[in-house]
């Protein structure tokens, strides 16, 4: 078992800049203020275009393709879409319909989404949380959802949305530890007693 865990965080928003990426990056340095964690950023932004073209892997760019596998091969994922017209975007989707059906079975999953207004906010309970449950994740049981009322311009100043992160990150902690106690449970570094 490696003694650093590999996070792979997900951002499913078309565009930058991006509260969604605001919103990632805030639970990912969460999670490297109190792991031993290698953080990997695949973006939407990105890829986007190989995305919509392809209609199975073998149509990938290798960029592409490498991207796709380091989201199979991740320990724990961080997930996050804006939400549009009541969805999550359908590239963002496609994404993760080109991922093998059994790649993400345990992986430990945060999953956070950002809109217009509150309207939206089921989004994370209606179609992330059951996204990620048919790949058989373990999908931790608080999501983050965040308007554009949470920030100014692209910081996070809305207290309540910190506290949220904070909560998230803290809820997790002790499935990460169970998961990989070679890695949490160390004698020196930011986790040492």
């Amino acid at each position: 078992m490696s003694s650093v865990i590999n996070l792979v965080v997900v951002s499913g928003s078309p565009f930058r800049p991006s509260r969604t990426d605001v919103v990632l990056g805030a639970l990912a340095t969460g999670l490297e203020q109190v792991l031993p964690v290698r953080t990997r950023v695949i973006a939407l932004a990105d890829i986007a275009t190989d995305i919509g073209a392809a209609l199975s892997r073998e149509h990938l760019s290798g960029d592409v393709e490498e991207a796709l596998r380091a989201i199979e091969q991740a320990d724990v994922l961080l997930v996050g879409a804006p939400v549009y017209r009541g969805s999550i975007p359908g590239l963002f989707k496609h994404l993760f319909d080109l991922i093998g059906i059994d790649a993400l079975a345990g992986k430990p999953v945060f999953i956070a989404a950002t809109g217009g207004s509150q309207r939206h906010a089921l989004v994370v309970d209606h179609q992330l949380r059951p996204l990620f449950s048919f790949f058989q994740s373990l999908v931790l049981p608080t999501g983050v959802y965040a308007t554009p009322d949470d920030f100014t311009d692209y910081d996070i100043t809305d207290a309540a949305l910190k506290s949220r992160i904070e909560l998230v990150v803290g809820q997790a902690l002790p499935v990460i530890q169970g998961l990989f106690p070679a890695a949490c449970f160390r004698t020196t570094g930011p986790l040492a007693a």
